[in-house]
């Protein structure tokens, strides 16, 4: 068996007979843990009771958390004229049409986030097995398709995060840097359990928030109390 090193070790040890934390709680312990020699991300998962496979039971959505992500996020809008421009102003970093497509589909991805104007998307449907797997699909659903590109650029740059289902039911995603403080991580993981909890299917029985838990990128995760995220805490 490795060796555990003294960072990995002392971190066990922290969070060791820890579980169902208040959210700040959590938040704290998470902080006082993230000692890697880069600023980690929170990162939060949420096991839903949902089974994606079933179109009536997929979650998805989009929330822009109240303090960012503290993640620069390159952006690439499918567009022409007018509306290429504006996307440009309002700080695309690529934007493109037809050559676009083929920067694609040769493997070059170099963003993070995928927008497109309606009639880019004949276009942009041929890149579905590439940019599908990879949550990169422009979807009307979570304002990726739009006519108002120069707003879904800002959003996208402003901290707004894309969430949707694995196939076994479980929504992750960054909240913010370990270097953010305490109260800003809290606000960030309240918005985005609300934002799922709001995006509950018509399809899903029986309990719908079963599992939350936060870790940072190098740290141990720790579960946190589903009715202190939600508000339903004795006292909230």
């Amino acid at each position: 068996m490795a060796k555990l090193g003294k960072r990995t070790r002392s971190a066990r040890e922290a969070f060791a007979g820890k579980e169902n934390l208040p959210v700040e709680e959590a938040v704290s312990l998470i902080k006082s843990n993230a000692n890697a020699k880069f600023d980690e991300t929170v990162e939060i998962a949420m096991n839903l009771g949902v089974d994606p496979r079933h179109a009536d039971q997929m979650v998805r959505g989009v929330v822009s958390l109240p303090n960012g992500t503290g993640k620069s996020v390159r952006v690439a809008v499918f567009a022409r004229g007018p509306k290429a421009d504006e996307a440009k102003e309002a700080g695309a970093d690529i934007v493109g049409a037809e050559d676009l497509m083929e920067q694609v589909q040769s493997g070059k991805i170099d963003f993070d986030r995928c927008i497109a104007t309606p009639d880019m998307m004949p276009i942009v449907g041929r890149l579905g097995k590439v940019l599908g797997p990879r949550n990169l699909m422009p979807n009307p659903k979570v304002g990726t398709v739009t006519m108002d590109v120069a707003e879904a650029v800002k959003a996208a740059k402003g901290g707004q995060v894309q969430f949707k289902a694995e196939k076994n039911g479980v929504v992750h995603a960054g909240v913010g840097k370990a270097s953010f403080d305490a109260g800003q991580l809290r606000e960030n993981v309240l918005a985005f359990v609300d934002a799922v909890s709001k995006a509950k299917p018509a399809g899903a029985k029986g309990s719908y928030l079963q599992k939350i838990s936060l870790s940072s990128t190098m740290g141990p995760g720790v579960t946190v109390s589903v009715e202190s995220a939600t508000g339903n805490a004795p006292g909230a």
